[in-house]
């Protein structure tokens, strides 16, 4: 792997809301969720206030200006230019906690089925799910800003939604209610498992690229692993020492990280519960007195999209960014109230929200893998652990194509 140039992040583009006279502006202001759609085309903002932002991508007014000058516009723009995507408003109705774009696009076969159920809405486009406060899961469609769906089931809290990225659209979500319910859009939004088990809210939900694998994180020390195909608990992995809020896999599927109060990332194999790696966040400026032990809580970990690094978001007022192979982090950048962060799926930008209800872009590490790491994401994005160690290959080789060379 080429060594990128370790440059602190810099802010791209900041995106704040305009003030709804109808709402008090102190309440539900936070942007709780952002997201990328996976061929990079749209973002999507929870502004707060019940009201999501589609954007098209990149930005208009030269995403990056000469200089980095224009640090913000406003929202309120739509995208100039005859034939091009607009900004879209979508309102929920309801304070919106989660965010997830389907697969782009919707496999051939879905148009087959479509014509033989017209009773069904056609989902042959791309889609944004959104998680509501009272419980409810609205499907829309992108280009039109067209509500496609409504779904019905969750008791409480939509926190977090993750579609499987097969194509298939199967949704999953996660929910105050303590419980993952699984849909298939394919067949109108039919609920087509409910995951029990957790005993407190469950905050962050993530299925595994492989399709394999699925993650949920609650208000507990341990996470749960499940699988996707029997839709059973393969496994708890213990080793928190305070409430697991955020998960996420790499793009091969062969490690997971799980974000904690306790001020930990753990990196984990979840072919076999190993624990590989803790990346500890350490406050930078101590604090004054006791009074802020939890200063250093994360809210957010995600991978960027070749696998070789990590964001992280703290209650330290800091963003945070980790090569994979070493334990302490190559860059910072201040950020105030952070909640959630997100990579730009072909890389060089992260995105991030803040309880003010503003988004930042920032600057990312932009590098060329090498063909190790590329072979290894290759192998990886379809033999297991497991498999990987049966081979007749040196040890070597094995460890470094299962993680262990750390």
């Amino acid at each position: 792997m080429l060594s990128p140039v370790l440059e602190e992040p810099l802010l791209l583009a900041e995106l704040k809301p305009g003030r709804p006279h109808q709402f008090d502006w102190k309440s539900s202001c936070e942007t709780w969720s952002v997201a990328f759609s996976p061929d990079g085309s749209w973002f999507a903002w929870s502004q707060g206030h019940c009201i999501v932002k589609l954007i098209p991508w990149p930005l208009e007014e030269h995403f990056i200006p000469k200089g980095f000058e224009a640090k913000s516009r406003s929202s309120k723009n739509d995208t100039k230019g005859r034939g091009s995507p607009k900004e879209k408003t979508l309102d929920c109705g309801q304070i919106v906690w989660g965010l997830a774009f389907s697969p782009w696009p919707s496999p051939p076969s879905r148009k087959l089925w479509a014509r033989h159920h017209p009773q069904v809405p056609d989902i042959s486009c791309l889609i944004l799910a959104t998680g509501l406060n009272d419980g409810q899961i609205k499907i829309w469609e992108v280009q039109t800003g067209l509500l496609l769906l409504n779904l019905s089931g969750h008791q409480d809290v939509v926190r977090d939604l993750s579609f499987t990225p097969s194509g298939s659209l199967i949704l999953v979500s996660a929910s105050r209610d303590k419980t993952l319910r699984i849909w298939d859009l394919n067949k109108h939004g039919k609920q087509i498992q409910v995951l029990s088990g957790h005993l407190q809210w469950v905050y962050c939900c993530s299925v595994s690229p492989d399709c394999s694998m699925l993650c949920s994180a609650a208000g507990e020390k341990s996470v749960f692993l499940w699988s996707m195909r029997s839709y059973t608990l393969i496994r708890k992995l213990e080793g928190h020492q305070s409430s697991v809020v955020s998960c996420d896999f790499s793009p091969d599927s062969a490690l997971l990280v799980t974000a904690s109060y306790d001020t930990n990332v753990i990196m984990w194999d979840p072919y076999t519960g190993e624990r590989l790696r803790s990346l500890h966040h350490t406050q930078l400026d101590p604090p004054m007195d006791d009074s802020d032990v939890h200063i250093s809580s994360l809210r957010s970990v995600c991978f960027s999209p070749e696998g070789l690094y990590l964001a992280t978001v703290a209650d330290d007022r800091l963003l945070r960014i980790w090569a994979l192979e070493l334990k302490t982090p190559i860059a910072f950048a201040p950020m105030t109230n952070g909640l959630c962060c997100t990579f730009f799926p072909h890389g060089g930008v992260i995105a991030t929200g803040t309880r003010d209800g503003h988004v930042q872009f920032w600057t990312a590490p932009r590098v060329l893998s090498s063909l190790k790491h590329l072979c290894r994401k290759a192998l990886r994005s379809f033999l297991t652990t497991y498999q990987v160690l049966a081979l007749p290959i040196p040890k070597k080789m094995k460890e470094f194509l299962t993680y262990r060379t750390f």
